[in-house]
Formats: C-alpha cells, sequence, structure tokens
C-alpha cells in the first residue's frame, strides 16, 4: 500500500515558529552593557495565578507586569490578563478566588503583546522561577522554546542584601522571606494581595526599596547587581 508522506508530513509536522516568536528571539539577543548603572536599567516585574503550585501542571489563570525605567513604575504600562482554564483546583481558588474570568484573553493574543513586551528588559519576580515555568509552557505551543530575558528574584535580593550571597533561606525563621513579610519589613503596603497583577506591583514596589539598599553598599551596575 503507498502512503502519500506529504499527507504525513502534515500531520506529524511540529508547530513552526511564530513570526512573533522569532522577533522576541531577535529582540532577546541585545546585550546589557555590564557597566550600566542600576538607575539606567529597565525591569518587567510580573506574576502569575495559577490551578496549583506544580508548574508542570498548573495551569495559569491570571498575568500580571508592570515596567519599572529610571528608578520608577511606569504605572500606564501595568498589564492584567485573565485565562479561561479547564481546571478548577479548590485549594488555589481559595486563594486567588478566580472561577469564571469575564473576558478572558485568547493565548495567541496574550502572547503577541507579552513577547514585545517583555523585550530584553530584566525579568522580576517574588520565586520567578516557577512563574517562568507556567509562562514558558503556556508560550510553547507557539514555538518558544524558552524565556531567554535576565532574571532577578527579590527573594533572592533581599536575602543576598541582608545576609549575603550564601545564606541559606530553608535555615532561618519560617515566611522571613516571603513577600508579606518582605514588604511589611520594607513599609509597604500590603494591597490587592493574590492578584497577579497586585502582587506584580507589590513586587515593583519591594524591587525599588531593594535597589536603594543595593547602591547603598556599593552594588552600582547591572554586572554586580546580576551576580
Amino acid at each position: 500500500m503507498e502512503v502519500d508522506m506529504g499527507w504525513l508530513d502534515f500531520i506529524f509536522k511540529k508547530k513552526d515558529k511564530a513570526e512573533f516568536v522569532q522577533l522576541y528571539e531577535e529582540y532577546s539577543k541585545e546585550i546589557i552593557p555590564a557597566q550600566r548603572p542600576i538607575s539606567q536599567l529597565s525591569f518587567i516585574v510580573l506574576d502569575t495565578e495559577t490551578t496549583g503550585l506544580n508548574p508542570e501542571k498548573a495551569e495559569m489563570v491570571s498575568f500580571g507586569a508592570v515596567k519599572i525605567t529610571r528608578s520608577k513604575i511606569q504605572v500606564e504600562s501595568a498589564k492584567e490578563h485573565y485565562f479561561d482554564t479547564s481546571a478548577k483546583n479548590q485549594e488555589a481558588l481559595k486563594v486567588h478566588g478566580i472561577l469564571y474570568p469575564q473576558n478572558p484573553t485568547k493565548p495567541e493574543v496574550f502572547a503577541k503583546e507579552l513577547l514585545p513586551f517583555l523585550h530584553n528588559h530584566i525579568l522580576v519576580g517574588h520565586h520567578i522561577g516557577f512563574d517562568l515555568k507556567v509562562l514558558g509552557k503556556f508560550l510553547a505551543p507557539f514555538g518558544l522554546k524558552k524565556i531567554t530575558n535576565p532574571v532577578l528574584d527579590t527573594q533572592y535580593l533581599a536575602t543576598r542584601l541582608e545576609k549575603g550571597y550564601h545564606y541559606d533561606v530553608g535555615m532561618g525563621k519560617p515566611g522571613e522571606y516571603t513577600l508579606d513579610s518582605l514588604c511589611e519589613r520594607y513599609g509597604i503596603q500590603l494591597d490587592d494581595r493574590h492578584t497577579a497583577a497586585g502582587d506584580a506591583f507589590l513586587t515593583a514596589q519591594l524591587l525599588l526599596k531593594l535597589l536603594k539598599k543595593a547602591e547603598k553598599i556599593g552594588i552600582a551596575d547591572y554586572r554586580t547587581l546580576m551576580r
């Protein structure tokens, strides 16, 4: 029996990279100069709310982000998206309370908007590794293999500034470096907690406090900040 190989190729062909993914990958090749002062760096502070705590299985329910340039939060840049999901994890619902979002964003619309927004800015979050895994899985169907921006975790930065490079968070007081604890310690009012946009804005405020502390002890440029 003859088999139409062209038809099989069509069936099994891997999804090509979307054009906006290709453009993102080109932009992300831009190198941030090592000596660029902290005050001239640009950051995208982001957060996700999900259906669970396992990033391999969790689905993204909402996404929030805001840009920081020249040491100022650009409020007009803030982004907030909600998504339809098939999973309804009861424990996660107790935290973020999102069940049936109104006017959910379609994945392709989100991806087309997000990747140009990320450009080659430094991505910031609290426990950001989790968020990036969730985002990476969400964007994979469009051909993105990896989010390649420089990354800074506010928990790591806070512990580094307060305890030194080699401090093990697990050896300290329980909850000492949660977002709640750090916001309270640095005088940041806990508004709109456990929404992606709200947590992104809180983390942005925390980042600015930490960057000021960093500059006071001689961490003044991109290279030393990202060490």
